[in-house]
């Protein structure tokens, strides 16, 4: 009975967190890990339009037309490039929360700026705060190149069907009723190549160069978090 009224009173005293505790919560982990929540929301929006493609069946068409298997290596660059853009999403998170807690992590590009400009003159903070910009933005540069590379091998999938197009056509025989019913089929089966992989190449191109663009907002959060604080520790 002791135990009873013992384990009530610790109840009674015991006061579940209210709405405004709940939400000063979510507030906190929006602060701190925004970067990663507007990258998961723009994939998964990204993401969804591309599941109602397929449920269109428009991804199969372009699948059984792929003969040459160049979408589906369209499509594995672009996994690669979005595999690589999470893991610049991650890291870049940690890194605005230990800035932002103080405690840049040993290795860092935040550590090496903070203990580089420590009490340095004006000139060599600007100095190093334009060396800080370039090796940020070299981190982004992996990325966009596979970027650009979803592009160049829609190209070459356009100038690979249209090959294969023309090849059917043989002059000899285009007033043959017989030839022409093959020759059409290989043209438009070329066009199809053509015009998929320039698509694919193309749509998955904006899909990572939105991607790209969000991290070069975070890169610049990153940046200006400490110049900021570089400064103020200059400051007598």
């Amino acid at each position: 009975m002791a135990r009873v009224e013992a384990v009530a009173a610790r109840g009674a005293g015991f006061e579940w967190p209210g709405l405004a505790d709940w939400v000063g919560v979510g507030r906190e982990l929006g602060r701190r890990w925004l970067l990663l929540f507007r990258f998961a929301l723009l994939n998964l929006l990204l993401g969804a339009l591309a599941a109602v493609a397929a449920v269109q069946g428009w991804l199969t068409e372009m699948i059984a037309t792929d003969r040459q298997h160049l979408v589906k290596l369209i499509v594995a660059v672009f996994t690669a490039g979005l595999a690589m853009a999470a893991a610049r999403a991650w890291r870049l998170s940690g890194e605005l929360n230990a800035v932002r807690d103080g405690l840049p992590r040993p290795g860092s590009k935040a550590h090496w700026f903070l203990a580089a400009t420590a009490g340095r003159d004006g000139a060599t903070r600007a100095a190093l705060a334009a060396l800080l910009r370039l090796k940020l933005q070299q981190r982004l540069s992996a990325l966009r190149y596979v970027a650009s590379l979803l592009v160049l091998l829609g190209l070459i999938g356009t100038v690979v069907g249209f090959i294969r197009a023309l090849s059917g056509i043989d002059p000899a025989t285009v007033g043959d009723p017989s030839a022409i019913g093959p020759m059409v089929s290989q043209l438009l089966e070329g066009m199809a190549v053509a015009l998929y992989t320039t698509l694919a190449g193309s749509l998955l191109n904006i899909w990572l160069v939105l991607n790209c663009r969000l991290l070069e907002s975070g890169a610049a959060h990153l940046y200006a978090q400490l110049v900021e604080r570089s400064e103020a520790d200059a400051r007598p």
